[in-house]
């Protein structure tokens, strides 16, 4: 890897997990606050909410929470599961507006959008171009979608994605070999590490994240990177980020 790649990846690689629940365990490796997210922000720099998945917030919460991290701190929101599961983005249009109305309270706080598909929801594009169509007519903020059928992992559905400055996210596990790798618009880039061997448990350990700090070094993309990590289950997820963190942080080799 040559300097140029890794002086990138450090500064633009965001690092964070899903949910900023510190256990006793790892908490001495965060500063002091009022809250579990103020301790969170001293170490980490991003989160995301997967709580308004299941059930909306307030607009005055999402204030709250924007109120109390550093200037530089940045949410990632994920779309309610009314939208992306039930009504599987046919008709969603009347639901963005109170979610986006509530989530921009986090004002300049707001650094992205999550959409994650029903495994069993095959591309369509005319369905998925008309919701796009709609989100931007409401919202410039940037957005990525973690699609789980393989007719996602296509040209026309990448093509579609970029026109609409979409991020395909990069999962762990990787369903396919396509969804290892960052898709859609090349402007910036969303991984998710969910857990492995068991979805949401269990370290990746050093090894894997000394590879994966490579993989986000040589990415096929500009801008910034946002590496979440999802594998929340067991506490995973904090010590994985830190260790990550510090990966990307070493001196570049000579």
């Amino acid at each position: 890897m040559n300097r140029s790649a890794r002086n990138t990846a450090m500064h633009d690689t965001l690092v964070g997990c899903a949910g900023w629940s510190l256990s006793s365990a790892h908490a001495a490796a965060f500063g002091n606050g009022a809250s579990a997210l103020q301790r969170y922000a001293t170490r980490l720099s991003v989160v995301e909410i997967n709580s308004s998945f299941y059930r909306p917030h307030r607009a005055a919460t999402y204030a709250r929470w924007a109120s109390v991290v550093p200037a530089g701190f940045r949410f990632s929101v994920k779309f309610p599961q009314t939208i992306s599961h039930q009504l599987r983005l046919s008709g969603a249009a009347p639901l963005l507006d109170p979610f986006l109305e509530a989530a921009q309270q986090l004002g300049g706080k707001l650094g992205a959008l999550l959409l994650q598909l029903s495994p069993s929801l095959a591309y369509d594009g005319r369905v998925a171009s008309s919701f796009l169509r709609a989100l931007r007519r409401r919202t410039t903020a940037r957005m990525a979608c973690e699609p789980r059928h393989a007719s996602w992992f296509s040209e026309a559905a990448d093509a579609m994605l970029r026109t609409h400055d979409v991020a395909r996210v990069a999962a762990n596990p990787a369903r396919f070999p396509l969804a290892a790798w960052p898709g859609g618009t090349r402007s910036w880039s969303y991984w998710r590490w969910h857990g492995q061997p068991r979805m949401y448990y269990g370290r990746y350990g050093e090894p894997a994240l000394r590879k994966l700090a490579g993989d986000l070094a040589e990415r096929d993309a500009s801008g910034e990177a946002w590496m979440i990590f999802d594998n929340t289950a067991d506490g995973s997820a904090v010590p994985d980020a830190l260790c990550l963190q510090a990966l990307l942080r070493e001196k570049p080799d000579a």
